[in-house]
């Protein structure tokens, strides 16, 4: 086994939460909602709050013709997330739904729950309620890839996971349609709704 180091020399990118629901209203087809939340607290543009959401990934097409926008409280960061991470995570890779979105600016936000059985993220712009709630929760478990096995292909990411059995995403009260499936994720088979906290992204050392 390779001796594992203290100290990782790269650069760290980012860190904070991450949670997704990628649902699908045929798991042997392709997805038909996403999302993605992200609660940054240590990045090149500082702290911020991002949620996701695209009803229709291969659509071209924002709010409200599509539920396909992004809330946000930091345009900088968001910008740097879409660009260095989010286009590359496999599942929104090449997806229309990203050009198209409409981004807004967050009114608010809160969390509820107890990450135990159930747990929600909800962010709000001017007219629209989102929110992301994650059910049948199971236990925590710690993530540690290198760039071969991370999502961009350029990173060593650490992070601790919890398994949701069931989950949905909402706007203004209207859940997006799907449902939770499993996906080969980390060598494993794996719900594709998570939380994922305590999140470091770490560009190795050239």
């Amino acid at each position: 086994m390779t001796d594992r180091i203290p100290v990782n020399p790269g650069t760290v990118e980012w860190c904070g939460d991450n949670p997704g629901i990628y649902l699908k209203q045929d798991p042997e087809g392709d997805w038909s909602s996403l999302a993605v939340y992200f609660r940054v607290t240590l990045s090149p543009h500082g702290r911020g709050h991002i949620m996701l959401l695209l009803e229709q990934p291969d659509s071209a097409a924002g709010f409200p013709d599509a539920n396909n926008l992004c809330i946000t409280d930091n345009d900088a960061l968001t910008d740097y997330l879409l660009d260095d991470f989010i286009r590359y995570f496999p599942t929104f890779r090449g997806r229309a739904g990203i050009d198209g979105m409409s981004r807004l600016p967050m009114k608010s936000r809160r969390c509820e729950g107890d990450m135990k059985s159930v747990y929600r993220e909800l962010m709000s712009a001017d007219g629209v309620e989102c929110c992301l709630e994650w059910r049948r929760l199971g236990e925590p478990f710690a993530v540690e890839v290198t760039p071969k096995d991370c999502a961009t292909g350029a990173h060593d990411m650490y992070s601790v996971f919890f398994e949701a059995g069931d989950a949905s995403i909402s706007v203004n009260g209207v859940s997006f349609d799907g449902r939770v499936t499993d996906r080969l994720f980390f060598g494993q088979t794996m719900s594709t709704a998570f939380l994922a906290v305590s999140e470091t992204w770490v560009r190795p050392r050239s």
